[in-house]
């Protein structure tokens, strides 16, 4: 990527004022991570080495892992460095490649639990065509799918975002790299260009959305006409781990995001963006592994 601008770095926003709280910080991110790494190592060994664990549900859970694991090796460590060091730079290349892969892995991460829930779907309502519907060719080109379109969306938001000259200083009000911040340094009108593509990014995110929700009225729909109440709990909480995954991932995202400027402040915008990319990996593979009885005797 090409330089446009004479910026050389960025200012990140300092997650304390006082070195005890900074170092508070650093422990506090150093053992999510951990816990982020222990538990999505575990998910991706457990179903890459159990043969009874080769299924689609479990084949979408690694690729799952995998996205949580360079989610959070995207923002932890820098964050992580600053706070034990004392600064809060980051390099333009630095932060420009910090921008795509946040950007490549929370897409990634949305379009597969949109994946996740067609096979919550599929085996629920129709179980018996689950095999045809979801044949390992089928899934291997969702996941391609979902892959591939994050890194394109991100690819294009970094190139444009990083074309737009800056000249309203280089500090940003966020602890990682993010494009409304960048956005904001901006002093050309190109910026519309950024806002026309994430308008478009919105318009496929509400996409994914209306067909998560529409195929949860279709599973509650089939759970609720079970006659056992064993078959309703056994069907239900098959969904209930991707659930509570998207549940968690939709409504930190949608605040931080949609929040109206009045009940803004420095203090809450880093708790709602710690809550929407760092705490998810860590706890994406807990609210699974607690739920599957298979994956925890694999495990």
């Amino acid at each position: 990527m090409l330089k446009m601008n004479s910026i050389s770095h960025f200012l990140l926003l300092p997650l304390a004022d006082t070195r005890q709280l900074q170092l508070l910080h650093f422990c506090l991110f150093l053992g999510i991570s951990l816990a982020a790494l222990l538990g999505n190592g575990l998910i991706i060994s457990a179903v890459a080495s159990s043969h009874h664990l080769h299924s689609p549900m479990f084949f979408f859970l690694l690729n799952l892992a995998l996205i949580d694991l360079g989610s959070i090796l995207t923002t932890v460590p820098k964050a992580m460095h600053n706070s034990l060091w004392d600064t809060t730079t980051i390099s333009y290349e630095g932060c420009a490649a910090q921008v795509f892969l946040f950007l490549f892995f929370i897409s990634a991460e949305f379009s597969l639990l949109t994946i996740m829930c067609y096979d919550c779907y599929v085996s629920i309502c129709k179980p018996l065509h689950y095999g045809t519907l979801l044949g390992s060719r089928a899934c291997a080109h969702m996941a391609a799918a979902a892959w591939a379109s994050a890194f394109l969306n991100a690819l294009l938001h970094t190139v444009n975002t990083f074309s737009l000259p800056l000249c309203h200083g280089n500090a940003l009000g966020q602890f990682f790299c993010e494009i409304p911040q960048i956005i904001k340094l901006s002093c050309s009108k190109c910026y519309l260009r950024e806002f026309g593509l994430l308008l478009f990014s919105i318009c496929l995110s509400f996409g994914c959305f209306l067909f998560i929700v529409f195929f949860y009225v279709k599973i509650f729909r089939a759970v609720l006409r079970i006659p056992s109440e064993q078959g309703r709990h056994k069907s239900f909480s098959t969904c209930l781990p991707h659930l509570a995954v998207v549940s968690i991932f939709l409504s930190t995202a949608a605040f931080a995001y949609l929040k109206p400027p009045s009940i803004s402040s420095p203090i809450l915008e880093l708790v709602l963006s710690v809550s929407y990319s760092v705490v998810p990996p860590a706890l994406n593979p807990l609210i699974y592994s607690l739920r599957n009885q298979e994956l925890k005797a694999a495990v």
